[in-house]
C-alpha cells in the first residue's frame, strides 16, 4: 500500500516562510575564474529573445487569450515533471486533480492541490523542476517567499490576484517573455483551427510567431488499437479516402504543405527505436493492408515505421521541412496508470538506443543532401560521444538536439557539452528548445540553459581553450543563432 509522505522533513521548521534568494550567480561554477567569465557571457545573452522551435504549449491559450483560471491549472496540472515526482512518493494522481478516463471523482479544489504540492515541495530541491518554478514565481509573478506549506495559500492568493490583471493575459506574457518564435506540436489530423485563429486575429506581434509542427506518429503505429481511428480522422480533415499506403503518403505530403502554409518549418517523430529502412513497395502495401484488417504485429509496425521515416526524409528534401527524431522513450510504462489516466502522465522511461546502424539507411540516402536537415535527440546519454557526436561531425544534414527531457537539467547540460563538443563542435548542434507544456516555464528553462552554456564556455575561457571574444560569439550562437538557422526561422529586422 502506498502511503502519502509526511508533508515536510522532521527537521524542517514551519514557524514562518523563508524569503526567496535567487542568487545572481546561481548554477555558475564556484571557481572564481570560471565564474567571472561565465557571468560576463550570461550577461551578454540573458536579454536575447527566446526562440522556441519545439514544445507542447496548447495553441488555444494564445488563440483565445483568456485569463488563466487560477495558479494550479497554470503551474501544476500541465507539468508532468511535478506530478511524476509526487507519484513516486505515494501521492495518487487523483489527489492532484488529474482527470481519470472513466470520469471518476478526483480532487477538484485547486487550493487543496496547491497545498499538497507546497507541502511536498522539498522533494524538488536540487532538481530542474525546483529551479524552474523558483524562477517562475520570482521573475514572472514577483513572489518573494519560498513555496512551502505555511506560505502556500498566501502565494496562491498573490498569483491568483495577478492573473486577473491584463498584464498576465497569455498574449501579453508572450510579449513580456520576448518570445521570437514558438512552435507547437500537432497531430497530422489536427485541423489547426487555433493556428488559423491566431493568424486571423488582430494580435500583430504574435501573428506569424506561433507556428505548428507536423507530427504523424499515430499514423505509423499500425499495430496500435487506435490506428484505424487515426486514419479515419486524417480522411475526415482532408476529405480523402485512404485505402493504400501510397494514398496515405500522398495525403501526408499534402498535409505537410498545409502545416507549412501556417508557418510550420518542421516535422517531429517519436519512436522507441530509430530504425530506418526503405522497403519494397509491395511489402509496404502488404503491411498496410494487414493493418486495415486489424492483423498488424509489433514486428510489422517496426518495419512500417522504418519505411515511413525514410518517406518523411524524402518528403523533407521536397518541401524543406526540418525532420526531428525523438527515440528512446518507452511510453506509459505504468500500465495501470495509463489505463486509468491516459498518456503523458509521467510514466515514460528511457531505454538504451543504437543510432549508428539504425540510421545508416537514412543517412546514406539523405545525409549528404543539402536539401535535408535532421535533428536527433536522445535519452541515452551513453550515445553522445560514442555515436551521435561522430555522426553529426560527419553528415552535413545532421544536427544534434539539446539535452532532452530527463537530461534538460543542470548537470545534464554540462554532460552534453562535455561529451559532444570536442567531436561535433557547437555548430553541428541545434541550439536550445524548451520542450514544455507549461507556458510560464518557458523563460525559466531558457534562462537555465543560458546560464549552463555560459558556465561551460566560462570554463573554456578560464582554461585558455578559447578567447573571450570567441566565447561571446559561441554564447550568441547557442542562445539564438543556431536555432534560427537549424529551423529556418527568419532573423527579425533590426
Amino acid at each position: 500500500m502506498l502511503l502519502t509522505p509526511s508533508p515536510l522533513p522532521p527537521s524542517h521548521s514551519r514557524a514562518m516562510a523563508s524569503a526567496v534568494n535567487l542568487h545572481p550567480d546561481r548554477f555558475l561554477d564556484p571557481d572564481p575564474a570560471i565564474r567571472r567569465a561565465a557571468r560576463e557571457l550570461y550577461d551578454a545573452t540573458s536579454a536575447l529573445p527566446l526562440v522556441c522551435p519545439h514544445g507542447h504549449v496548447d495553441p488555444s491559450i494564445l488563440a483565445e487569450n483568456s485569463p488563466f483560471p487560477e495558479p494550479t491549472a497554470l503551474l501544476i496540472i500541465p507539468d508532468h515533471y511535478i506530478f511524476r515526482m509526487l507519484h513516486s512518493r505515494g501521492v495518487r494522481l487523483e489527489e492532484l486533480g488529474i482527470p481519470a478516463r472513466d470520469g471518476s471523482v478526483v480532487e477538484r479544489d485547486p487550493r487543496k492541490i496547491w497545498q499538497k504540492v507546497a507541502d511536498l515541495w522539498y522533494l524538488f530541491r536540487g532538481t530542474p523542476s525546483g529551479a524552474w518554478l523558483a524562477h517562475e514565481l520570482h521573475e514572472v509573478f514577483g513572489v518573494r517567499e519560498r513555496l512551502e506549506g505555511d506560505s502556500a495559500q498566501h502565494i496562491y492568493d498573490e498569483i491568483a490576484e495577478k492573473l486577473k490583471s491584463p498584464e498576465f493575459l497569455p498574449r501579453n506574457l508572450f510579449e513580456q517573455f520576448r518570445i521570437e518564435m514558438l512552435a507547437t506540436t500537432d497531430a497530422a489530423a489536427d485541423p489547426l483551427a487555433h493556428h488559423q485563429a491566431i493568424r486571423a486575429s488582430d494580435w500583430s506581434y504574435g501573428k506569424n510567431r506561433v507556428v505548428p509542427t507536423f507530427r504523424p506518429d499515430a499514423l505509423f503505429r499500425i499495430a496500435a488499437p487506435a490506428w484505424q481511428t487515426e486514419v479515419r480522422a486524417l480522411e475526415k480533415v482532408t476529405g480523402t479516402t485512404i485505402t493504400s499506403c501510397d494514398a496515405l503518403i500522398t495525403t501526408l505530403a499534402e498535409r505537410r504543405q498545409y502545416f507549412a502554409s501556417l508557418g510550420g518549418t518542421a516535422t517531429d517523430h517519436a519512436v522507441v527505436e530509430p530504425y530506418t529502412m526503405a522497403l519494397a513497395p509491395e511489402l509496404v502495401e502488404q503491411l498496410f493492408q494487414r493493418a486495415r484488417n486489424g492483423e498488424a504485429t509489433a514486428d510489422d509496425q517496426r518495419r512500417f515505421e522504418a519505411h515511413m521515416l525514410m518517406e518523411m526524409a524524402r518528403l523533407s528534401t521536397e518541401d524543406g521541412l526540418v525532420m526531428q527524431l525523438h527515440p528512446g522513450s518507452l511510453r506509459d510504462h505504468n500500465t495501470a496508470q495509463f489505463t486509468r489516466f491516459g498518456t503523458d502522465k509521467g510514466a515514460d522511461i528511457p531505454v538504451a538506443v543504437e543510432f549508428t546502424r539504425n540510421l545508416r539507411s537514412l543517412l546514406n540516402t539523405y545525409g549528404d543532401d543539402p536539401r535535408f536537415s535532421l535533428v536527433i535527440f536522445t535519452l541515452d546519454e551513453s550515445t553522445y560521444s560514442r555515436e551521435l557526436a561522430p555522426l553529426a561531425g560527419h553528415y552535413p544534414a545532421l544536427r544534434l538536439g539539446p539535452p532532452w527531457w530527463f537530461h534538460d537539467s543542470i548537470e545534464g547540460m554540462m554532460r552534453y557539452r562535455e561529451q559532444v563538443s570536442e567531436t561535433a563542435g557547437i555548430y553541428n548542434t541545434s541550439g536550445f528548445n524548451d520542450d514544455t507544456r507549461a507556458f510560464c516555464s518557458i523563460p525559466a528553462r531558457h534562462d537555465l540553459a543560458r546560464r549552463m552554456d555560459a558556465n561551460w564556455l566560462g570554463g573554456l575561457v578560464a582554461r585558455h581553450i578559447v578567447e573571450m571574444d570567441e566565447a561571446r560569439e559561441m554564447a550568441q550562437a547557442l542562445a539564438v543563432d543556431l536555432v534560427r538557422e537549424t529551423y529556418h526561422f527568419p532573423v527579425p529586422a533590426a
